[in-house]
């Protein structure tokens, strides 16, 4: 199992909530966050000048899958996600040694 955090634009949220529904993953998590990458935030006008804000809000999507259907999922993130522009996030794949449902007490594939 593979742990999937992407780092995307807040407006790319829907179209890739349903490309991992598409593949099958219905669950995960969602968080408001912020920063900045080689884009080093943007520039703004305002009445006294220009100024910088360096950490821009985004959205960490964060959902756990089964290692055969890693490359199909992240390819579906990057590809809705994407603009084209810089801005567009980035995605983290960390390996994930097992899974526990609360719940019941799965674990493992099962757990997901």
């Amino acid at each position: 199992m593979k742990k999937i955090e992407a780092i995307i634009r807040e407006e790319k949220l829907e179209p890739v909530r349903k490309a991992l529904e598409e593949h099958g993953y219905f669950g995960m998590t969602v968080t408001e966050v912020c920063g900045r990458g080689r884009q080093k935030g943007i520039p703004l006008q305002w009445r006294v000048g220009e100024y910088r804000v360096d950490l821009l809000p985004k959205l960490k999507i964060e959902v756990v899958v089964l290692d055969e259907d890693l490359s199909k999922v992240v390819h579906a993130i990057a590809s809705r996600a994407r603009t084209g522009e810089m801005g567009d996030g980035k995605i983290f794949i960390i390996p994930v040694e097992n899974a526990v449902r609360v719940r019941t007490g799965e674990e493992g594939m099962n757990a997901i």
